[in-house]
């Protein structure tokens, strides 16, 4: 759980309104008992499993931190330490070159996360902006890749305006790789040739990773399996229909599971697409179960009728749905359930033949 104890510090009557938003959000995770009555976040997210499971996540925070609409209060902080503790791995984008806010998150969240982050990207394009990955150490171990991707020469008709980060983990019986993208926004169309052209370029460039392939080993050709990877992010994804959408999916290298295409959508409005989780071809010991989906937090923390007015002095010109995109964010929380446990399939197979 999050580290809780320096909420003694701070005054009584914001420890107070933090606690009870900490409580809502804590009981908005789970299914509600048949006495209860919550807001509709979303699917409710399974516990997590030492053994059985592993939860991913995305998540782009809304320019951590720039500064716009102040810095993040403690109360966001709090809130966000929170929602991220449901899971095991978390992928963040949109994080700026001041770290304090993610310091603060990470002292929140305790001892036990730690996190990999990348650079920012220079560049009008890249935004300032550079890719994080909040893990729990008690359940996932990094394993040694991480970087950040270039387009080749020939794939090349353009470079990415915010580099990929991609890395690999081992969690349960799994082996696996995780790449985070914020992929070009553009013009306000949907199917802004350039961010078609970074999605297809970046399934292309990783789908090789997917399949069997040949690798020189000293000389000699040697056929190698391929292996778990999951592209997940913000894809700026209008609608599923769109040319980003099938350049995201074509050729069936990767996929998103029917549970995240039947989400309404991902951000705050949930009118748009843009965050997505997509598994690769290649499935071994690591399978998508059929538990995923978005939570909509601000069924729980920042409402607008129960908690705008006592933040009026804060927000400045800003309306209160602005301000408080800058304290969260505009996108809610995209997750999946993943399966780790293989020990029965493992031990059937060893049994000797008769």
């Amino acid at each position: 759980m999050p580290y809780y104890y320096p909420l003694k510090r701070l005054p009584a009557r914001q420890r107070k309104h933090i606690v009870e938003g900490l409580q809502r959000l804590r009981k908005g995770f789970r299914p509600p008992t048949p006495s209860e009555e919550v807001p509709d976040a979303g699917v409710p997210i399974p516990e997590r499993d030492l053994r059985e499971n592993l939860l991913i996540a995305t998540w782009n925070i809304r320019e951590f931190d720039s500064g716009k609409g102040g810095a993040r209060t403690d109360e966001a902080i709090y809130y966000m330490a929170e929602i991220i503790d449901q899971f095991d791995l978390v992928a963040v984008q949109e994080v700026r070159e001041d770290l304090n806010a993610l310091d603060r998150l990470r002292a929140a969240l305790g001892k036990h996360w730690d996190c990999i982050y990348t650079d920012v990207t220079q560049g009008r394009r890249g935004n300032g902006e550079r890719m994080v990955f909040l893990y729990d150490t008690r359940k996932v171990q990094f394993g040694g890749l991480a970087g950040q991707l270039v387009i080749p020469g020939d794939l090349q008709t353009l470079q990415f305006a915010r580099t990929p980060f991609i890395t690999n983990w081992h969690c349960g019986w799994a082996r696996f790789s995780l790449c985070t993208v914020h992929i070009y926004y553009g013009t306000k169309s949907a199917n802004d040739k350039k961010r078609v052209e970074e999605i297809r370029s970046l399934v292309k460039l990783l789908s090789k990773r997917t399949r069997k392939h040949t690798v020189d080993r000293g000389g000699e050709k040697v056929k190698i399996n391929g292996e778990n990877l999951v592209l997940l992010g913000d894809f700026n994804i209008f609608n599923r229909k769109d040319q980003t959408m099938e350049a995201l999916t074509e050729g069936g290298r990767f996929s998103v599971s029917p549970e995240l295409q039947q989400v309404p959508g991902s951000n705050v409005d949930k009118k748009k697409h843009y965050d997505q989780i997509a598994s690769g071809s290649y499935k071994f010991r690591f399978q998508p179960t059929e538990r995923a989906g978005v939570f909509d937090y601000y069924q729980y923390v920042f409402r607008e009728a129960e908690d705008a007015a006592r933040f009026e002095t804060q927000r400045g010109k800003l309306s209160f749905r602005q301000w408080r995109t800058f304290q969260m964010s505009d996108h809610l929380v995209m997750w999946q359930e993943f399966r780790i446990d293989y020990s029965d399939e493992y031990l059937a197979a060893m049994q000797p033949v008769r």
